[in-house]
């Protein structure tokens, strides 16, 4: 994806519900309806498998090709009775958000509005506190190169015999975090 210039993503509206069902199996289903039940087992890998051989391909960094790849894409979706949200699809970007990160021609980067929340932080108190900024410190964790030993200091005070004992080591690896998130980001 990085030889992309141009990118666009496209959400399924009510995904499992567009597979449709044996006719003979909705009688075996708690709730009466054509479509996949929410709690059919292989849901996921049926709308997998079912989008999977319409996918564009990837690398072409011309806008007419995006375009051409768009026109095939969202042809097949119509032969296959497949509909997109439009409110959340989103067309020809220099990178678009996807599960809390942008994509774009440079790789993929943490979204910098979590950095800054993270890095806007205030000093910890107490466990619970602790626990929360963990939480969220976690979604670095790809971004942030020997993540597991920057955190370590910080996960030592979960420890049930650890006394809470606030130092300056600790609060120099809770904002080490953001500043190797940051040159992640690049």
């Amino acid at each position: 994806m990085t030889k992309s210039t141009i990118y666009s993503a496209l959400d399924l509206r009510d995904g499992f519900y567009q597979i449709l069902m044996r006719e003979s199996d909705i009688a075996l289903t708690a709730m009466r309806d054509a479509s996949i039940a929410l709690g059919a087992r292989l849901r996921t890998e049926l709308l997998r498998r079912r989008v999977r051989h319409i996918r564009a391909v990837n690398g072409k960094t011309d806008d007419e090709v995006h375009k051409e790849h768009l026109r095939k894409l969202l042809g097949l979706m119509r032969k296959h009775k497949l509909y997109a949200n439009m409110k959340r699809c989103i067309f020809g970007e220099r990178d678009i958000p996807i599960l809390g990160c942008f994509v774009g021609k440079y790789g993929v980067c943490p979204d910098s509005e979590k950095v800054r929340v993270i890095s806007e932080w205030p000093t910890l108190s107490n466990v619970k506190e602790l626990r929360q900024f963990l939480g969220l410190a976690t979604y670095l964790c790809k971004c942030v190169e020997n993540y597991a030993g920057k955190i370590r200091p910080l996960s030592q005070l979960l420890k049930k015999e650890a006394e809470w004992k606030w130092t300056t080591g600790l609060r120099c690896s809770q904002a080490g975090l953001d500043r190797s998130a940051d040159l992640g980001s690049g």
